[in-house]
């Protein structure tokens, strides 16, 4: 039983007996009329009835014959009481209230009807109730019958609406689930190409570090020198692959930034280090992303930028952060010379960034031509989680190391 329960049902009783004592008090101080002394009888048979009330109220939705059994024989004696003094319609006008708060949805109507047909029938003249019944018949029946449909046109509605939440929960969670399995897909995508980066790169430099080793070892003078030479240029190179490896992996600057402040400052050292103007914006209201987004996104920009440096030849770039309600938007623009999409080419940079934005459940769009410059739009979803960071200054970053688009 609901808190609210515990007291409605209160207020119905205490409601019940007060119109019945006033109903009472009113028939004992203007006598009868006509009913001799039968009302004191059935005012006690009343009170007698209305007591289960409080134990019915709470019940309503379990015991429904019960109620409407109990309702009934009310109403009857209400207009019995009605028959035998006037006073009493105002005890009889309980039956009003007790319909809306006992009655099951389809009978409120019914028995609103009822009572009202009880009231007046009960106060008409013996000789007229013929007539009367016949008249009230002919609206009541009709009011009853439009109750009970609209009533049932709620109760279809009201299941069609648990029926309709209770889909869009599960198109929820499927949804959920659909985003997850795009995920683990795209770490699987991402787990191969920086394997083949690897492979390609850092494998062949040490393969390449371990002959030159091996020829010095088996050399003398200049030529071993020679070697040895060769072997430091290749140490280098490979601690530089890896380096670059680990932060396409992780970047530093959302280590300790949110992602629009680690795009402000990377924009910034971009526009220093390439000489070119680049307006950086952020729109929407900010939330924290997971991890993987943030580092999708800071990425994606990363090397959009930097093939910008490299290719573009443009005069002015843009970026621009959108936060919506379910999606978040990074834009770069550029007047640069452009470049067919469809053409093959023999960089990974691309290929990259379409490769993260799937890992992370979004999508991303590229559109330029020769000579009109580019435009590059990712989109993901807006997962946000709670996430502090540490605290201190970001690394001021520059955008570079991206492949050829």
């Amino acid at each position: 039983m609901s808190r609210l329960d515990g007291r409605e049902r209160w207020v119905f009783l205490g409601l019940a007996y007060a119109l019945l004592a006033t109903s009472a008090t009113a028939a004992a101080l203007t006598g009868t009329n006509g009913g001799g002394a039968r009302w004191p009888g059935l005012a006690a048979a009343a009170a007698v009835w209305v007591a289960p009330l409080a134990w019915l109220h709470p019940r309503r939705d379990r015991r429904r014959v019960l109620v409407v059994g109990h309702y009934l024989v009310l109403a009857a004696l209400a207009g019995a009481l009605t028959a035998a003094h006037a006073a009493f319609a105002v005890f009889a006008a309980i039956g009003y209230p007790l319909a809306l708060a006992l009655l099951p949805s389809r009978l409120v109507m019914a028995g609103v009807t009822v009572t009202a047909v009880v009231v007046v029938a009960a106060q008409a003249a013996p000789g007229d109730r013929a007539a009367l019944l016949t008249v009230i018949a002919g609206v009541a029946l009709p009011l009853a019958v439009a109750g009970w449909y609209v009533a049932a046109e709620h109760d279809k509605r009201r299941r069609l609406v648990v029926r309709l939440r209770a889909a869009m929960d599960e198109n929820a969670s499927l949804h959920t689930r659909l985003l997850d399995q795009a995920r683990h897909a795209g770490v699987r995508d991402e787990r191969h190409r920086v394997a083949g980066e690897l492979h390609d790169t850092l494998t062949q430099d040490l393969v390449a570090l371990i002959r030159q080793l091996d020829a010095a070892a088996g050399a003398t003078g200049e030529e071993a020198v020679r070697h040895l030479g060769q072997a430091a240029t290749l140490a280098r190179r490979g601690l530089a692959e890896a380096r670059r490896s680990v932060n396409a992996l992780r970047p530093g600057p959302l280590e300790r930034s949110s992602l629009p402040e680690a795009l402000e400052r990377m924009a910034a050292s971009w526009s220093r280090m390439s000489g070119l103007p680049l307006a950086c914006e952020v729109t929407g209201w900010p939330v924290a992303l997971s991890a993987d987004l943030e580092a999708t996104l800071f990425r994606v920009a990363q090397e959009a930028l930097a093939n910008v440096a490299k290719h573009a030849e443009a005069t002015r770039a843009a970026l621009t952060l959108s936060y919506t309600d379910d999606l978040v938007l990074l834009d770069i623009r550029d007047d640069g010379a452009g470049f067919d999409p469809q053409a093959a080419t023999d960089g990974f940079g691309l290929d990259g960034m379409r490769q993260r934005v799937r890992a992370a459940g979004g999508t991303l769009e590229i559109e330029s031509q020769p000579g009109a410059g580019t435009a590059i739009a990712a989109a993901v979803p807006a997962l946000s989680v709670a996430r502090h960071r540490s605290p201190g200054p970001a690394d001021e970053t520059m955008a570079g190391g991206g492949e050829d688009s």
